[in-house]
């Protein structure tokens, strides 16, 4: 490394230090630190863009900002000249990633992967300049791989090392089944390091075990051994699960301009250097300045996180959209105001009726039960008013507001 490094200019080395500097910005774990070191020094020394890779099987194409973490990340590379290089895993997802699963997942069919990567390709618009990205869909070498080949390639690794792997630990500890095709999914992501010569590999810290068969298949083959970098798994908004759509945590990239700011303003407080760190397109400097700000007492947290909120507005909606957004929860929740445009239910029927039966009838909750809890918890409101006994009778009037926790509004209007 120092006889490397000796050839760069001062200019050279400086360089160097920022793009580290950018890209150990939140990461868990780079395999090995000094390798990306020496790649980014080869790259400036050769003018030659390194080639970083994304692997994706295109199995839950609603992306939220968990699922951003590893893509700000590429945005960094791509900002600095690199290739990033996507790899849609038309192959494998049709086996499933075993990762942290339980049993064998469902395998994708084409149509599902065909209808998940073109959502997949829309929402990462968003974060980065999808015009210069590499798109390879994997069934572009593996579907030409022959018998003998597959034989090969399953020689170049032991049972053992794959055995490593935890979810197949637990899974042969609690007598569970694991399929033979499931081994073949490192095997397959490895060797696309293979073929594309990929030089960096990111991914979650979930990951690890896979993209390290990248290096591992890559050194087999006689190629040069990609770094890997490993990205810390977010918590979503309850502050204890990782960030998914299934536990109804999440901040979709997708949604409203209110809902992201709205949410993003329920964050726990612990929380917010990491969002900063890993959602955000602040620059290292700017986190540092707001990570200091709130220890000395200078920026008050909940400042912090209308700032939080703001930004990642901003960063899929535009400015505008982020100042109004921002407005909008200072007039609703800062100063207790109804929003001047909420959803209109049209309403035909009884004059008075009871407030669970309303809920329900207008579609706010699926059951009973749900709009029974939400009102124990003191989270339902009609024009203003806290419902506190779950038989109380409402009268419905022209204009009534009914106000499902903090912020969903809908306005009922009577039709003759």
């Amino acid at each position: 490394m120092s006889h490397l490094m000796e050839r760069l200019t001062e200019k050279q080395r400086t360089e160097v230090k920022r793009q580290m500097a950018i890209y150990s910005q939140g990461v868990q774990e780079i395999i090995p630190t000094e390798e990306l070191e020496i790649k980014i020094a080869k790259s400036i020394i050769e003018n030659r863009p390194l080639k970083v890779k994304l692997g994706l099987d295109p199995s839950a194409p609603d992306v939220h900002l968990g699922h951003t973490v590893v893509l700000n990340k590429l945005r960094q590379f791509q900002e600095n000249g690199h290739t990033i290089q996507l790899i849609i895993g038309d192959f494998t997802g049709k086996i499933g990633d075993p990762t942290g699963k339980s049993i064998a997942r469902k395998q994708l069919t084409d149509e599902d992967v065909k209808h998940n990567a073109k959502t997949y390709f829309e929402q990462f618009g968003k974060i980065m300049d999808m015009s210069k990205v590499e798109l390879h869909f994997n069934s572009q070498w593996l579907s030409k791989l022959n018998f003998e080949e597959v034989i090969q390639l399953a020689g170049k690794i032991t049972v053992a090392r794959l055995l490593e792997r935890d979810d197949f630990e637990e899974r042969i500890a609690f007598g569970k089944p694991i399929s033979l095709h499931e081994f073949f999914y490192p095997l397959m992501q490895g060797y696309d390091s293979v073929i594309l010569e990929c030089d960096i590999e990111l991914g979650g810290t979930d990951q690890h075990f896979n993209i390290l068969m990248g290096r591992h298949f890559q050194e087999k083959f006689g190629k040069d051994k990609q770094v890997a970098l490993l990205m810390p798994l977010i918590e979503g908004l309850d502050g204890v699960e990782k960030m998914s759509k299934s536990k109804k945590n999440y901040i979709g990239i997708d949604e409203s301009p209110q809902e992201m700011y709205g949410k993003a303003m329920s964050i726990p407080d612990e929380l917010m250097d990491k969002y900063f760190e890993l959602v955000t397109d602040l620059t290292p400097v700017q986190i540092q300045k707001i990570k200091e700000e709130i220890k000395s007492g200078i920026l008050h947290p909940r400042d912090a996180k209308m700032l939080l909120g703001k930004t990642i507005v901003r960063m899929y909606h535009g400015l505008d959209a982020a100042e109004q957004a921002e407005q909008h929860f200072i007039q609703v929740f800062q100063q207790g105001s109804i929003p001047d445009e909420i959803p209109v239910i049209e309403w035909r029927g009884n004059e008075e009726i009871s407030i669970i039966d309303l809920l329900v009838n207008v579609k706010l909750f699926q059951s009973k039960s749900e709009a029974r809890r939400m009102i124990e918890n003191r989270g339902i409101k009609i024009n203003g008013e806290k419902v506190r006994d779950v038989q109380q009778q409402i009268s419905i009037t022209d204009g009534l507001i009914i106000q499902v926790g903090k912020r969903k509004f809908v306005k009922m209007i009577i039709q003759s």
